[in-house]
């Protein structure tokens, strides 16, 4: 007898992102949600999780009528190093600041492509990541994170306000 999933992938990766969503949208039921000219803190959370729901929906949806891959093994390598990344990120972040962190979180990543190298284009990309993502949160929507922390301080001297 013939599945009625054509796409595995689809279909698990569906499942995944409307069980996800829906979790959120569960936790996030008392937040406050606000208008769109005013946003409460469910606001945005809610939004997220609401396009979660409908992306996980379309995979689904997709998954019945579209022939699509079957599901391969895991790759645990590069499953470890980008939540290595992820949690030096939380670690580094206080002590270290956000450029460090951010930097560290993008080349542990990194290592888990097959393709991975150092090379002008890509190393170009991750200096121009780090300074859009600085401008972005930290300047731009003052997300209230150091730039640089005070771990760095014996190495680069007193670290101006500015920077903190």
């Amino acid at each position: 007898m013939q599945s009625l999933i054509k796409a595995p992938k689809d279909f698990w990766c569906g499942v995944m992102y409307v069980t996800l969503g829906a979790a959120a949208l569960w936790f996030g039921a008392e937040y406050a949600m606000g208008t769109a000219g005013r946003m409460g803190p469910g606001y945005f959370p809610k939004v997220l999780a609401g396009m979660l729901v409908v992306l996980g929906a379309a995979s689904l949806a997709r998954s019945f009528v579209t022939p699509g891959e079957p599901i391969t093994a895991l790759a645990l390598k590069p499953l470890a190093l980008v939540l290595a990344g992820c949690t030096l990120f939380g670690f580094l972040l206080p002590t270290m600041g956000f450029i460090v962190a951010l930097l560290v979180l993008c080349l542990v990543s990194a290592v888990a492509s097959d393709r991975f190298g150092f090379e002008p284009k890509p190393v170009l990309g991750l200096l121009a990541l780090v300074v859009c993502c600085t401008l972005v949160f930290v300047k731009g929507l003052g997300v209230p994170l150091p730039l640089l922390g005070s771990w760095l301080e014996p190495v680069l001297g007193p670290i101006p306000s500015w920077l903190r």
